[in-house]
């Protein structure tokens, strides 16, 4: 599905465009996990693990665009892509209908702003109205930034799986296991 589209100001005046990113926006969110992939080691993959597949992100971002609850909150500065947030189903099991995951990357540049509360709370408002009862996430265990946001916005920490992530240096990081239960 599709959000409805929404404007953000971030606080020196630019205007963010808020909206969900099809499969016409693949080589966008193709150069966005790209580029964030290098920024940090906060994202799943590293930039040697190869460019990422054109014709799957495109795939990918056609059935989300079709699904009644799978959505994406996109943030774009003109035609740039600079934050990507997707809501999916967990599996299409009945015991697990009422779960979603939620995975989330904004390009450093654009982080510190109030850009990524303001996509969570769409997006949490649309994971409720598309009747998911929780949205869940991992989060590395340094990324205190994340963490604080992720808190703020009423997630909270349910477990941890040790060394989920091994660096390129050799040192490993624990992933927190977070979830938004709606009451």
């Amino acid at each position: 599905m599709r959000i409805k589209e929404q404007k953000y100001f971030l606080p020196d005046g630019r205007e963010i465009t808020i909206k969900s990113a099809g499969p016409e926006d693949a080589l966008k969110v193709k150069l966005h996990r790209e580029a964030t992939s290098a920024e940090t080691h906060f994202m799943a993959r590293e930039p040697e693990d190869g460019q990422l597949n054109l014709d799957k992100i495109t795939e990918i971002l056609g059935s989300i665009a079709k699904s009644e609850r799978d959505f994406m909150v996109s943030a774009y500065i003109g035609d740039e892509l600079i934050g990507d947030l997707g809501v999916t189903l967990i599996r299409p099991h009945l015991k697990y209908l009422h779960r979603a995951y939620l995975g989330m990357s904004i390009r450093q540049e654009y982080t510190g702003m109030g850009l990524g509360s303001f996509m969570m709370q769409i997006a949490l408002g649309q994971a409720k109205a598309n009747g998911f009862e929780q949205v869940e996430l991992g989060v590395y265990s340094d990324n205190d930034r994340a963490r604080h946001m992720y808190k703020k916005m009423g997630f909270k920490e349910y477990g941890m799986n040790p060394r989920a992530f091994k660096l390129k240096d050799g040192t490993y990081r624990d992933e927190i296991i977070m979830a938004n239960i709606f009451e």
